[in-house]
């Protein structure tokens, strides 16, 4: 047994990899990684963009599918291969965990964020594309993306909802998938409760990067005796830990129970963006403080090996409610404005992703140049 197996076993969460490389699953180190305790894969558009920018083992199936492929479609047949056969290396797992575990996550593009119809035509398009019961399609949490999850749930499709990067929206989030489920049974459909499956990525390191610039901001004078640094780097778990409160809230009561005796599976918070930004920080400030039944973390290589090494096992997420609780009220007293960090943070993540996405077709485009 591993530290990621007794996370698991003893700590009830997930440990899921946020990384995918074509020359990892031909080589092994991902095999390595699901026997070390992995349990799951997501992928985003930088992951592939600095996969397939950053090795020539796509190249001959790049240069075949140039043939008769645009550069666009010829990406998403490159990225549905490796999707593809990451399915096939964890589908073991999800057979054995009776689908709890053993995801791979494929992102829709990126340019659809505000478009609430392509997001629901894409994310159709790849569950009936690969049609593997543990894909999730990952669909952005914008104001445009959550109807699109109520309508995903509600056809009986799984979903990795990412980009949440605050409560509220989170809140919206959980409505949304349960919702879905209910819209689900309405259509007369509720068999297919038990096969349907969920996360929420909740973003984690980026608000202690965005939160920490705010503070240096308003400290003045005598910089170490001023009560406001001391809040720097305690934002982002404490606002995780009250989202753990509203997972607890949202999945509780009659209105959950009608659903959970017809099969319907919780929606898990994945904590994600869990590798330390700011090198002053503990190396696992994100993973051992956030350790609590029916969640998920996913975390680059680097993490994973970390915590493997040296994380510890006790469950943190839930043991200081009040004192998390308290944190966010002192930053709302210090004049930082937790709503206007969360749509900050949205707006980053979304023009991000679809950068990369963009850079890496003008790499691909540079590159189908030369052939």
């Amino acid at each position: 047994m591993t530290r990621l197996h007794d996370l698991y076993e003893i700590g009830g969460q997930s440990p899921w990899l946020d990384n995918l490389r074509r020359d990892w699953l031909e080589g092994g180190q991902l095999a390595e990684l699901v026997t070390l305790g992995v349990r799951g894969i997501t992928s985003n558009p930088t992951i592939f963009a600095n996969a397939i920018s950053g090795q020539d083992t796509y190249d001959e199936q790049f240069k075949a599918l140039m043939k008769d492929h645009t550069v666009e479609s010829a990406y998403w047949e490159l990225a549905i291969t490796d999707i593809t056969h990451a399915l096939e290396l964890l589908r073991p797992m999800y057979d054995e965990s009776d689908g709890e575990d053993g995801f791979v996550s494929l992102e829709v593009s990126p340019a659809l964020a505000h478009d609430t119809e392509g997001t629901i035509r894409d994310a159709r398009m790849l569950h009936t594309r690969i049609d593997q019961p543990n894909l999730l399609v990952k669909v952005p949490a914008t104001k445009e993306g959550v109807p699109a999850i109520k309508a995903m749930i509600s056809e009986g499709r799984s979903i990795n909802v990412t980009l949440i990067f605050g409560l509220d929206r989170y809140d919206e989030v959980m409505e949304a998938y349960l919702s879905g489920l209910e819209a689900l049974v309405a259509a007369g459909r509720e068999d297919q409760l038990p096969h349907v499956a969920s996360v929420a990525s909740f973003f984690v390191s980026r608000v202690d990067t965005e939160v920490d610039r705010r503070l240096e901001q308003l400290i003045s004078g005598d910089a170490d005796a001023d009560p406001v640094r001391h809040l720097r780097g305690q934002a982002a778990v404490a606002q995780a830990q009250v989202a753990y409160a509203h997972f607890h809230a949202a999945f509780s009561g009659e209105r959950w129970e009608a659903l959970r005796d017809k099969g319907a599976r919780v929606q898990r918070p994945l904590w994600a963006s869990t590798s330390t930004k700011n090198p002053a920080y503990d190396d696992l400030l994100y993973v051992n403080s956030l350790i609590g039944p029916a969640t998920v973390n996913t975390m680059p290589d680097g993490t994973v090996r970390a915590f493997e090494d040296h994380g510890t096992l006790h469950r943190t997420v839930d043991a200081d409610p009040e004192g998390a609780a308290s944190v966010l009220r002192r930053l709302g007293e210090a004049g930082i404005d937790m709503e206007d960090v969360e749509q900050t943070l949205e707006d980053e993540g979304v023009h991000s992703f679809s950068k990369s996405f963009d850079e890496l077709l003008q790499s691909l485009s540079d590159k189908a140049a030369t052939f």
